[in-house]
């Protein structure tokens, strides 16, 4: 037994003496170099700006009033219309609600940027207004809980009939099939793009043409 143990202890010594000896028999073989080829930098120069029609934060951080439609020919300024210069301010837009001091609070949650307005006098007495309300939108998407909440209000009434505004998502007019509260026959439009809620509204003492409605907020839309 011990002869065999000192047998195999000689042979792994006799292996191993073997395999340096085969290994300083070798010709050396020449080591990969340590520095690698040197990667391809980007141009030392800032990348072109996108213009405002690629950009669409370029637009919408410009001149609000910009984007409103413009005024068609053959019509008239319309006098109620709550601004001289076409801009809201918070205090002036939550004037405009029924309840100023709830909605002053609530525009004040919703973050609340600013918002612009416009309208004219067509042909006859039809009176078209519009209105732009951009949020900031930091904590919330409130430029499409306003286009919801305004789709809500028109579509509660028995007597109107709504249909989709043209390239939105989820944008709607409504046409009131009945005289509502002295202000004569009634129309509007609810939409939304980015931070930007569109609200719209077109009275007459005869009912409202829905292909005219659907123009105007097809058009405006197409603006944002």
């Amino acid at each position: 037994m011990r002869r065999l143990v000192v047998a195999v202890a000689l042979g792994l010594v006799a292996g191993t003496c073997a395999g340096y000896l085969v290994q300083a028999g070798r010709a050396p073989v020449k080591l990969p170099p340590l520095s690698q080829p040197s990667l391809a930098q980007a141009p030392d120069h800032d990348p072109e700006r996108l213009s405002a029609a690629q950009d669409h934060q370029v637009k919408v951080d410009g001149d609000l009033r910009k984007l409103l439609l413009k005024r068609p020919g053959g019509t008239r300024a319309n006098p109620a219309i709550e601004s001289d210069d076409g801009r809201l301010d918070l205090s002036a837009y939550a004037e405009l609600y029924t309840k100023p001091d709830g909605a002053f609070r609530n525009l004040v949650g919703d973050e609340f940027r600013r918002a612009a307005i416009t309208g004219w006098i067509e042909s006859g007495d039809r009176r078209v207004e519009i209105r732009l309300i951009q949020y900031r939108q930091v904590e919330s998407r409130s430029a499409q809980e306003a286009a919801f909440d305004g789709r809500s209000y028109a579509a509660d009434d028995a007597h109107t009939r709504s249909w989709p505004v043209p390239g939105t998502g989820d944008g709607e007019f409504f046409v009131h099939d009945r005289p509502r509260s002295g202000s004569g026959y009634e129309a509007e439009a609810h939409a939304y793009r980015g931070d930007i809620a569109m609200e719209m509204w077109v009275w007459g003492t005869k009912p409202v043409s829905p292909a005219r409605v659907r123009e105007l907020a097809r058009a405006q839309m197409e603006r944002l």
